[in-house]
């Protein structure tokens, strides 16, 4: 009698076909998925209620009109309009007015239909020039 065990085969297993599958999976859904960015933001403009401004003796104040043309308003009360309306004239504008009177009021007027894009520039401009206290014009709200 022969009682000698037979030599078993080592099992090896391979995992690299495996991780292939993984990967392909990996890929196939990175491909497929899609992403969805919401580029409409609804928003409902609030009216401004409240207590009237206080007077100041001197104020700085940007117009902006409907098509987005900036003015600024002189010592005559009047709006002259910028010279140059684009990003860096307002800021040169703004810069040689704040040298002087950083902690004056700085108020925008801003028509209704100004696109927001000019108004965010100006309050942008504003900040960076040195203005700290801005403000928005608005108007009482009819009944």
């Amino acid at each position: 009698m022969n009682f000698q065990r037979k030599k078993k085969e080592k099992i090896d297993i391979s995992i690299t076909p495996m991780i292939d599958v993984v990967f392909l999976l990996l890929i196939f859904f990175m491909v497929t998925t899609t992403f969805n960015r919401q580029t409409e933001v609804n928003i409902k403009l609030p009216e401004a209620e409240g207590s009237a401004a206080e007077e100041h003796p001197k104020t700085v104040s940007l117009v902006i009109d409907a098509n987005g043309i900036y003015a600024l308003v002189g010592d005559d009360g009047l709006p002259h309009q910028l010279i140059d309306q684009s990003r860096a004239g307002l800021k040169q504008e703004l810069s040689a007015l704040a040298v002087n009177s950083k902690d004056v009021p700085f108020i925008i007027n801003a028509d209704d239909k100004t696109p927001n894009k000019a108004v965010m520039t100006a309050l942008d401009i504003a900040g960076q020039v040195g203005f700290s206290r801005i403000t928005f014009a608005t108007l009482h709200p009819a009944e």
